[in-house]
């Protein structure tokens, strides 16, 4: 999995390409995040548009990041995951656990407060994210 990573103010995008499973992709995000979470802060939007599978060591890489940006005060939030990843989290009933949006300039305006755009959550899992 190629991961790139852009700051912007004090908002870190991560925009993930391939698949999210066991073995180097999860190595990979787990330390691409827990680089970034030393240096650059615990506000972390996740793009996972190109994103074509996830396994559940994925799942457990995403929720154990959620649950260290959360103790320091931020957050996740994915962005345009496929009808697969958000099926796979509402089946092991993770999907409550992240706020879904469609891009990554949602995202940045619910991290910044704008009401219009904060509270973006997936309501069906068979239609992948729903605004």
């Amino acid at each position: 999995m190629d991961i790139q990573v852009q700051k912007q103010s004090d908002i870190n995008i991560m925009k993930l390409h391939g698949p999210f499973r066991l073995g180097p992709a999860v190595e990979a995000f787990r330390a691409a995040i827990d680089q970034v979470m030393k240096t650059s802060g615990h506000k972390i939007i996740v793009n996972m548009t190109e994103v074509n599978s996830m396994d559940s060591s994925g799942i457990g890489a995403l929720v154990r990041s959620q649950t260290a940006a959360k103790q320091h005060g931020g957050s996740i939030k994915l962005v345009n995951p496929s009808k697969l990843v958000v099926q796979t989290l509402n089946f092991v009933g993770l999907l409550n656990v992240f706020e879904v949006h469609p891009d990554d300039n949602a995202a940045i305006d619910a991290f910044l407060g704008n009401q219009a755009a904060s509270g973006i959550h997936a309501k069906d899992p068979g239609a992948g994210w729903q605004g």
